[in-house]
């Protein structure tokens, strides 16, 4: 049970970047909804954001908005100035992540933060996706410093499979390079409110999650998620790792981009982004967001 005296105040460090501002829109719906704002005066909730000017929806709401850049550390103490639980996003810059997430442990060391929540990556200690390298060094660094922590190692997104189906009806076809691997994955909704239980729930520091959807599935069964809900057929095509990252870089979708995506697929293969966890629909106290559910929201089906 939530109870003032174990959250004084709170603390939602994002980069304030457009691929993160989905977090914090997600996050406070689910607060506003369940957690803290609920809970809570709004007040008592901080959004720390490198461009304060992007964050208005959230002041409207009644939470608090503090500037925070990682590349001005001066701004990080500041912010983070009368915090006690800190919620700390993954910064977007994949391989300068550990450098930027270092600068705000610091500071919340400093600060004598009492509870420091980290949104991880699936079995970030044992998978191979590279994008598990920095969050695992981010991870031993928090142990390291010793903060009372909580690691919340978030599977795939369903977003990441559903935002180019559109695309894919147009083209009549789903390509990718995972074969037949599972995929695990929730929603952002989903991984948010698991954040917003992790960082208002009592006795909490210590545990280490790993969150994932309650049914996994592979791009075939995706693909024919999408013809049932469309009415025609639309084949799931597995390319080899080099022809998929060659279509997706014809299409304009940015180098780092192109890497992450195809180094998931490859790595998908050996069961990286699959999992029976159920701690996410423990967690947040309901089933995860079905696929049917993710596809019909994506293409508007009904």
């Amino acid at each position: 049970m939530f109870r003032r005296k174990f959250v004084e105040k709170c603390f939602e460090f994002l980069k304030g970047q457009n691929d993160r501002s989905h977090w914090c829109k997600w996050t406070f719906r689910e607060t506003r909804n369940r957690g803290l704002i609920e809970r809570e005066p709004a007040n008592q909730v901080i959004a720390a954001i490198r461009t304060p000017e992007r964050a208005s929806r959230f002041e409207r709401l009644g939470v608090q908005v503090r500037t925070a850049d990682y590349s001005r550390p001066e701004t990080l103490s500041t912010s983070l100035r009368g915090v006690k639980r800190i919620l700390l996003i993954s910064a977007a810059d994949v391989s300068e992540r550990f450098n930027l997430h270092k600068a705000v442990i610091d500071a919340a060391k400093k600060e004598g933060t009492e509870l420091f929540v980290y949104t991880s990556l699936l079995r970030a200690d044992s998978s191979e996706p590279f994008l598990a390298r920095e969050h695992k060094q981010t991870e031993d660094y928090i142990r390291a410093s010793g903060l009372p922590f909580v690691f919340l190692r978030n599977g795939w997104y369903l977003e990441n499979h559903t935002s180019g189906l559109a695309s894919a009806v147009e083209q009549g076809e789903l390509l990718g390079s995972s074969s037949g691997a599972r995929f695990a994955s929730a929603s952002r909704a989903d991984y948010s409110a698991a954040a917003t239980v992790a960082l208002t729930q009592v006795d909490s520091a210590g545990k280490t999650y790993e969150l994932a959807g309650d049914r996994s599935f592979s791009m075939a069964e995706l693909a024919k998620e999408v013809s049932t809900q469309i009415g025609r057929d639309i084949p799931y095509r597995n390319l080899s790792a080099n022809d998929y990252a060659a279509i997706l870089l014809r299409s304009g979708v940015p180098q780092m981009t192109v890497d992450v995506i195809v180094d998931a697929n490859t790595k998908s293969i050996r069961g990286d982004l699959d999992s029976t966890s159920r701690d996410l629909s423990q967690l947040i106290g309901r089933r995860t967001t079905t696929l049917s559910d993710a596809v019909r929201s994506a293409l508007g089906t009904q």
